[in-house]
């Protein structure tokens, strides 16, 4: 008797026995058990070769031990746009610690996933669905089964919008609210979402000499009036966020992380990468100076997961991690890649407040030095051939 092991539509495994009656095929010669061992053994062997081979030219996380390769799976979750920049490493993370993973796409057929199929344990535990956050249904087949939820979807406009109450807002809180009532329908134990600093610092009402922290909101008038319609969307779309999840009894966590940088998985690149490709890319005569703040791409992964683990996490959490000026980014590149187009000169930029994520490294939380983030970054970029 052989046993079969297959994941169905609502996450249970299920052991199928395949038996063949041996009567109807004549007597059977009983098989060695010393060939039988030694068949098994060289089995055992090429699955292990074939997960090292897939995982090896992955940049690595920091955190991951031997157990989490090897620990029984933990349990389903769903992780919205998985096929993105933030959600393919959250899927990496969520699979590397043995989770099953079902991730929402616009076409699970599309090739521009196919990065996701060579994930960690992609074979066994990863599904990917169709999905979008504007039809319910979807998201409620989606995450049915799911015990917990990571909403990372939502759109990031790469230039500026025609239209941005049909191109973000609505998307972001529309879609938000879905989510979240897709997972009172389906009785999910935690969303952790994915917000943003946006919805923290566009306030100018914020003493200068106080670093941001949990308690500081982004004005929504002020983003209205100045025009800053992403920082709108990702206000407004985590107050109604924490608002619905209050009257609903629903454990929602979120994460405001600043400007994401670092490694890709994918083979395209995002409106956050493309601060670093122009850097390495156009050559201008002048570059503005500008103030940032930076964590690294599976830093946020890591964050999210961490408060998806901790019960004791509650609230928002700021995710950031280095502030730096464009000039001294370009200086660090330099140094390791001295042969790109950079920037020839630079004026003078607007400073930006700080920001603290105390709160979220009390809860465990720690980021990579900076130097490690950009030469990561450039490195997964010559891989894709987007520097060409």
């Amino acid at each position: 008797m052989a046993l079969r092991l297959c994941l169905n539509a609502t996450w249970r495994w299920q052991i199928d026995d395949v038996i063949q009656d041996s009567t109807a095929f004549g007597p059977q010669r009983a098989p060695d058990p010393k060939q039988q061992l030694q068949h098994q053994m060289h089995g055992f062997e090429k699955a292990a070769a074939s997960l090292r081979t897939t995982t090896s030219s992955l940049p690595p996380f920091s955190n991951l031990s031997e157990s989490d390769l090897m620990s029984p799976a933990k349990g389903a979750v769903c992780v919205t746009g998985a096929g993105g920049f933030l959600g393919s490493w959250v899927a990496h993370l969520l699979l590397s610690r043995n989770y099953l993973v079902r991730g929402t796409v616009r076409d699970p057929l599309d090739e521009k996933y196919a990065h996701l199929k060579q994930l960690p344990n992609a074979s066994s535990n990863l599904e990917l669905v169709k999905a979008d956050l504007l039809d319910y249904p979807s998201l409620v087949s989606a995450i049915q089964g799911c015990s917990g939820v990571f909403h990372v979807a939502s759109p990031v406009p790469s230039s500026s919008v025609s239209n941005p109450q049909v191109d973000l807002i609505e998307p972001a809180v529309t879609g938000t609210l879905n989510v979240l009532k897709a997972c009172v329908e389906t009785k999910v134990k935690r969303v952790v979402y994915v917000s943003s600093a946006a919805a923290v610092f566009m306030n100018p009402s914020w003493p200068d000499s106080q670093p941001m922290d949990e308690s500081c909101w982004s004005d929504a008038e002020y983003c209205r009036a100045t025009e800053n319609w992403y920082y709108l969307s990702k206000t407004e779309a985590e107050i109604k966020a924490m608002e619905y999840a209050k009257a609903n009894g629903l454990d929602v966590v979120s994460v405001c992380p600043n400007l994401i940088i670092g490694p890709l998985l994918k083979p395209t690149v995002n409106a956050s990468t493309m601060v670093l490709t122009k850097l390495l890319k156009e050559g201008k005569d002048l570059e503005e100076n500008k103030h940032h703040r930076v964590v690294d791409v599976r830093d946020v992964a890591e964050a999210l997961v961490l408060v998806y683990e901790k019960p004791e996490a509650q609230g928002r959490y700021i995710c950031t991690a280095h502030s730096i000026h464009v000039k001294d980014v370009v200086d660090i590149l330099k140094e390791k890649y001295p042969n790109y187009n950079y920037p020839r000169n630079f004026t003078d930029g607007e400073e930006k407040k700080e920001m603290s994520s105390e709160k979220l490294q009390r809860q465990g939380w720690s980021y990579r030095s900076l130097q490690e983030t950009l030469v990561d970054a450039v490195e997964s970029y010559k891989k894709a051939g987007v520097l060409d």
